[in-house]
This record gives C-alpha cells, structure tokens and sequence, in this order.
C-alpha cells in the first residue's frame, strides 16, 4: 500500500507502445493529478482513456515552458501536478528538467514514478556491453555539427545510445560509421509494439541496408565501444611529455603522462629530464 499522494510534482514515466506497460502505480497518480503538464494532449487524452478517466491537462513543451511553468510552480503547493512526456521517461530528450529544478527551489517535494524508457529498452535488445553507457539524445541535423559532435565521443569507452527518426537514420549510421569506424551496432524500433525489431551488424552494414528502404517508428541506434587502444609508443610518450613540459615540472609531467597511457612513471620521469636537456 502507498500513502496518499500530498501536493507536488509528480514525475510519471508512461508506456513507448504498449500501453500495458503503464504501471499501477502510475495509474494512480495521473487519476489522482490535479493538473497533468503534457506535450502534446491528444497524445496524453489517450492514455486517459484507456485507464478510464478524464484529468485537467497544460501543455508543457520547449515553445511555452518559461510562459506555463511559474504557474505550475505555484500549483504545486497545493495542488497534485504531473509531469509527463507523449511516450516513456519524462526529461529523457524532452524537456522539463527546469520545471524539477524551480520546483525543488521551491520547496516543493518532488516524486519519480519510473517506468518505461526507450533508451534502457534498447540497450537490453541490442547484445552490446551494457556495464557502460553513454546517451547522446538526437545528434545535429547539419553534417558538419554531426559529424563534430560524434568526434567527441569518438574515444568514450562505452557503448553509445542515441535517438534517431527514420528519414535520418542512414544518414547518422553513415556518419557514425566514419567517425567511429566498424563498430557492431543496433538499430531497433517499435519497442513494445507489434512490429519491435532489433537488427544488429556494423555500422556500415546498417547503413547500407536502410540507404534506400527508411523505416518507420521510434528508432533507437546502440552502438558498442570502441575495441582495445593500442599500447602507447615511445613516440606517443615523447610526444606527450613534450607538451606536459611546457606547462609542468618534470615529476609532474611524468605523472600525468604515466596516467594517461598507462606507463611506468619512473622512467617517464628520466626520460622527461632527457628531454629537458
């Protein structure tokens, strides 16, 4: 049994598909809410009908958010509001992370009720490591900021999970297979719908395969970390410790080098003195 609920925002994580995903729990609070904050309110209206009730809904979305949200601030001190996105985890590539914040500034309780989220979904389909992982959301529409933007994470070692619409999604596999190289990959869609599929191979196999047939549905890309660095060379240690000398003293550049590839501090430290000389 859970306490009645008091007033406050209440973060509730509502089904990507299939709406027998919605947990009891959440059931309960968007029957409850005195208010729900949603993107869009058909998308919410027909959430509500099928659990049987009909609630007060505000649009809340990245064009209105700094109109509507004082005014849900100052709901929440007596009021029960909801927070909900059109499909899984509400702040997961939507928005309302301000609404949490001004909401606790407040002095506001704020309450999770977790569920189903696209991203974790994915990643348990796709095969791939998942002890680490890195979300990207959506990357750039524009080559050239996709492109940077892949480059940054080019060396995480984890595996990397992004959204992605299917007019774009050869695209970005064509982009992450350039960026990243011939990574094993997964593209799944439809999650917990009739039609879920998760094909995995290479990045550039992905890529060709949807160049010319681009799928329908939410489309989630998991990508899997990079394979083992090569151990660092004497020329990579030289090169290193030649940049660390122009902003450190020789003990401490040989730590810092020895940290970042993995070598025997003492002789970087003798070798750093070397190249002093």
């Amino acid at each position: 049994m859970h306490a009645e609920p008091t007033p406050g925002l209440y973060i509730v994580a509502t089904p990507i598909g299939n709406l027998g995903d919605l947990s009891p729990r959440a059931s309960a609070l968007l029957a409850r809410a005195d208010v729900i904050a949603v993107e869009d309110s058909r998308v919410t209206a027909g959430l509500l009908r099928h659990i049987g009730v009909k609630r007060p809904m505000t649009p809340y979305h990245d064009h209105n958010a700094e109109r509507v949200r004082p005014a849900l601030i100052s709901r929440m001190a007596h009021e029960i509001v909801v927070l909900v996105s059109d499909a899984g985890t509400p702040l997961i590539s939507d928005p309302g992370y301000k609404l949490v914040r001004d909401a606790r500034a407040a002095g506001h309780a704020v309450t999770t009720i977790p569920g189903p989220c696209a991203a974790i979904a994915a990643l348990t389909l796709a095969g791939l490591p998942t002890d680490r992982f890195f979300f990207l959301g959506f990357l750039p529409a524009k080559a050239q900021a996709r492109a940077q933007a892949i480059a940054e994470v080019a060396t995480i070692r984890a595996t990397l999970v992004l959204y992605e619409s299917g007019p774009r999604l050869a695209a970005t596999l064509g982009a992450l297979a350039e960026g990243l190289g011939e990574r094993e990959a997964a593209v799944t869609r439809e999650i917990t719908k009739k039609f879920e599929e998760c094909v995995t191979g290479t990045l550039a196999t992905l890529a060709e395969r949807y160049a010319d047939a681009p799928p329908k549905g939410e489309i989630v890309i998991v990508v899997g970390p990079p394979g083992e660095a090569p151990p660092a060379t004497q020329a990579d240690a030289d090169a290193a410790l030649t940049e660390a000398l122009t902003r450190l003293p020789a003990s401490k550049a040989a730590g810092e080098v020895a940290r970042a590839l993995g070598l025997d501090r003492k002789a970087l430290y003798a070798r750093a003195l070397e190249l002093k000389q």
